[in-house]
């Protein structure tokens, strides 16, 4: 999988990742990650502008997440449809919807690279909540800078060992999200026995 994703790389550059973060960004299942990755590593090569892989990949990814957000602020009742059809994509759009009502722009903007699986969904949801724009926009900017910088570099001091690094990166997202939910856990459960020790 990681040669046909460089073979990507090497054919269509900067177009390749612009196109793949927009796309993941709407819900469309890309390893846009191991892409930026590979690109990383064509800049290390040479082969790529870091400065232009770099701006493609972020302006791809950033216009992905405001055609998320028209998508939610348009067709918010419909969206709450569509996630109702399927109790993963519900359970997921309750999830970022919650993030956004508590969280606001903060909840936006880890969700970009922290808890990126949720991204698209928060994405709608800040629109279908009616979060405002500039504010979604400016921490939606700087959280796809810190995701695209943080896997073009990585895919550049790596760049001879991608397959290896490409599935540390799955696994530490997958750790981090996990960590994320029983601290989450934790701390509700400690307020639930507080209230019911006064």
């Amino acid at each position: 999988m990681t040669d046909a994703l460089f073979g990507l790389v090497a054919d269509y550059g900067v177009w390749v990742l612009a196109a793949s973060c927009y796309l993941s960004c709407l819900l469309v299942p890309i390893p846009t990650s191991l892409l930026m990755l590979a690109g990383g590593a064509f800049v290390a090569a040479g082969d790529l502008d870091g400065s232009t892989a770099f701006a493609g990949a972020w302006l791809g990814a950033v216009l992905g997440d405001q055609t998320g957000y028209a998508v939610g602020r348009r067709f918010g009742p419909l969206l709450e449809r569509f996630a109702d059809q399927r109790a993963s994509r519900q359970k997921l759009y309750r999830r970022a919807t919650e993030t956004v009502r508590h969280k606001g722009e903060i909840g936006v903007f880890f969700s970009t690279w922290l808890f990126a699986p949720l991204g698209p969904w928060v994405n709608m949801a800040a629109g279908a909540s009616g979060l405002a724009w500039h504010r979604f926009s400016l921490w939606d900017a700087a959280g796809e800078a810190i995701w695209v910088f943080g896997y073009i570099a990585l895919g550049y001091s790596f760049a001879g060992q991608l397959t290896l690094i490409g599935d540390l990166t799955s696994s530490l997202s997958g750790f981090l999200a996990a960590a994320a939910i029983t601290a989450l856990l934790g701390w509700m459960l400690l307020r639930r026995m507080r209230k019911q020790g006064r």
